[in-house]
């Protein structure tokens, strides 16, 4: 399918091309026409599948055809609710870039910022609005936005929106509009409490439905280090050191762990930061900027927080803890090795992480490469015959995380605690 296929406005149409777009994905080849059609939508897809587009480019065309040129006031026709500001940024200059020829106007709006400039241009009327809860509720209040001639709404990023605590905060958004408005409800995971909430939003739903992506980059090398659980904090200050890594993504499994991660790296002088659904908005806006300007060269995120993170080139991804979910190691190692740029994905196993580990090579399919030769390996026993398990090492002989080989030492300093 073409994007052309869609009938969508030659408006649209022509900002796509020039994105040099001519194929929607999947999500937006089965959703766009579901919403064109005035659908309520249930969207399940990872961040990187398009999702964005699928639900921005049948509300512009949609809006465009009911707003054309008229000279009338501006009223706040489609609204997109999101958990946090670097998601609200990333989607409202999305809408941008479709809407660019048409005469449609976006705010996004978002706290830990002075409202002033938001309230200045909400008195100017807008068509779209891009929104944090804390933020749009409190606006709302002050009697600022009127979401009274609203015809659709979205909630992006759903389960994030329930990690982070900000369940009663959208059911009060959502009494706020219209009953006989348009829903489409986005969320990368659907457990049960998720399931729960669309029933609450949507009316008689189209389920659209993304399968989980299982291959992994060809340009990102992948290797496995098996290591004691409480040494991890040891061994990854040991490959930062003796390998000089700079621009890394760590990944925590909790909060408490990746807070657990930056305090032990900084005690021997490494600049971390960390960023998941405790910190502010603000908060984690700082970081990811000082991350993107190489002020900090070790950024520690959970999975929820790193879907705000936009990063072309990142040379390292490191799992400190395995995901339970196989599909979460293949979208963690996805943020390297982008743009035809090479990539290195390094995880850590401990003798509890080994099920993870086997479940997530049934899903890749790919021989990772093993690093036997480090000063952190287990105790006893051996992969081999963990879990009743096998994995073969690729090369043996290579420890380092770059891609020159490395000899690791094991030596009593080497050994030494460090945090």
């Amino acid at each position: 399918m073409l994007f052309e296929d869609l009938s969508l406005s030659k408006s649209i149409q022509k900002a796509v091309y020039e994105l040099g777009y001519t194929n929607p994905t999947p999500i937006q080849e089965q959703s766009i026409p579901l919403v064109l059609a005035g659908k309520d939508l249930i969207g399940c897809a990872q961040t990187g599948t398009g999702k964005t587009a699928a639900f921005a480019i049948p509300i512009i065309h949609q809006l465009h055809r009911i707003v054309g040129s008229s000279k009338k006031a501006k009223q706040i026709r489609a609204l997109v609710v999101t958990p946090t500001r670097e998601l609200a940024v990333q989607i409202g200059q999305s809408f941008d870039t479709y809407a660019k020829y048409t005469n449609l106007t976006q705010l996004t709006i978002f706290g830990g910022v002075s409202q002033n400039p938001q309230v200045d241009t909400l008195k100017n009327g807008v068509d779209i609005l891009i929104a944090t809860p804390g933020r749009l509720l409190d606006l709302h209040k002050q009697g600022f936005i009127d979401l009274d001639h609203l015809h659709t709404l979205v909630l992006d990023e759903a389960d994030q929106m329930l990690d982070m605590g900000f369940v009663n905060d959208v059911k009060k958004i959502v009494k706020l509009t219209p009953k006989n408005r348009q829903t489409l409800f986005f969320s990368a995971t659907m457990p049960i409490a998720i399931r729960e909430l669309a029933e609450m939003f949507l009316t008689n739903p189209e389920t659209v439905t993304v399968s989980p992506v299982s291959s992994t980059a060809e340009n990102v090398e992948q290797k496995i280090y098996y290591v004691e659980k409480a040494e991890k904090r040891n061994l990854l200050y040991h490959l930062i050191k003796n390998d000089n890594l700079t621009d890394v993504l760590v990944f925590s499994r909790t909060k408490h762990g990746a807070d657990n991660v930056v305090k032990a790296l900084r005690k021997n002088n490494i600049a971390a930061e960390a960023i998941h659904g405790d910190k502010s908005q603000n908060a984690r806006q700082r970081v990811l900027e000082a991350f993107k300007n190489k002020e900090v060269g070790v950024l520690v995120a959970t999975d929820i927080a790193a879907r705000g993170i936009d990063i072309d080139q990142l040379p390292f991804v490191i799992n400190f803890d395995l995901p339970n979910i196989p599909e979460t190691y293949v979208h963690r190692i996805g943020r390297t090795g982008r743009a035809g740029n090479g990539g290195v994905a390094i995880s850590f196993c401990s003798k509890d992480e080994h099920a993870y580990w086997k479940d997530i090579q049934k899903l890749i399919k790919v021989d990772v490469e093993t690093v036997k030769e480090h000063p952190y390996p287990w105790h006893s026993g051996s992969p081999e015959t963990a879990s009743g398990g096998s994995t073969q090492p690729k090369n043996s002989n290579r420890s380092g995380a770059a891609h020159k080989s490395r000899k690791s030492t094991t030596s009593k300093q080497n050994k030494k605690r460090w945090y």
